[in-house]
């Protein structure tokens, strides 16, 4: 069974570093497109960033130069790299990838990891 595994997340003042990480376990063939999202209590869900199996970034115009998505193909794992972080960045952080394992293509989600930033 495929499970992506969140980490990382937790409480930090105004202007400290977080960094998040989302583990791909269980038996498949190829790690590809992922991403984080995040929503915060009352508003939707929102793409934060988001990379390609080669390393291809994008950012929501509220994050850039101060997040980084990153991935190590080899641990199957993808990182969001916080820093400066904002009150405003409060929320519940999940990991999305498409995976592909045995005659199966689909889209899997973390549990979800709470970051909370003090101001």
């Amino acid at each position: 069974q495929v499970q992506l595994v969140e980490s990382g997340g937790g409480l930090v003042q105004a202007g400290g570093s977080l960094r998040l990480s989302c583990a791909a376990s269980g038996r498949f063939f190829s790690f590809n497109a992922a991403g984080w999202y995040r929503q915060a209590p009352g508003e939707q869900r929102e793409l934060v960033a988001s990379i390609s199996r080669g390393g291809s970034t994008k950012y929501a115009d509220s994050v850039k130069g101060r997040f980084t998505i990153s991935r190590d193909n080899a641990k199957n794992t993808v990182y969001l790299q916080m820093n400066s972080l904002k009150a405003e960045d409060t929320a519940v952080y999940s990991c999305n990838a498409e995976i592909i394992s045995l005659g199966n293509i689909r889209d899997y989600w973390g549990q979800g990891t709470q970051v909370t930033v003090s101001s």
